[in-house]
């Protein structure tokens, strides 16, 4: 008996903790517009990572996420909560002019001299 409650209280105690573990990698959001956002933002540190973007640049390329960012969570308060079609459409077209300035940034090649 007293080994029956033993292995319950260990199950009881290792259960969340093996949760934990398996939350605790970084998941991608389901909303497309936050994980459109998250995407765009780990192209850009990743860019910086590897030296294909200048950290003035990706300083920029972040500011400009930030407000994109701003302005869609403006825009739900307004809604509560919700974007409209046009909003979301608007909010989708910064952020196609956004990941072109990302990719031109990357791919823009450097001549020395």
């Amino acid at each position: 008996m007293r080994l029956v409650k033993l292995v319950l209280v260990a199950a009881l105690i290792a259960a969340p903790a093996i949760t934990f573990a398996q939350t605790a990698a970084p998941e991608q959001p389901k909303n497309p517009i936050v994980k459109r956002e998250f995407n765009q933002q780990r192209r850009i540190g990743n860019g910086i990572q590897n030296g294909r973007l200048a950290p003035r640049q990706g300083a920029r390329l972040e500011r400009q996420q930030m407000r994109i960012h701003r302005q869609a969570r403006t825009m739900r308060t307004h809604q509560n909560g919700r974007l409209t079609m046009k909003e979301r459409r608007m909010i989708h077209r910064r952020q196609n002019f956004a990941s072109r300035r990302i990719f031109r940034a990357k791919h823009m090649h450097r001549r020395n001299g």
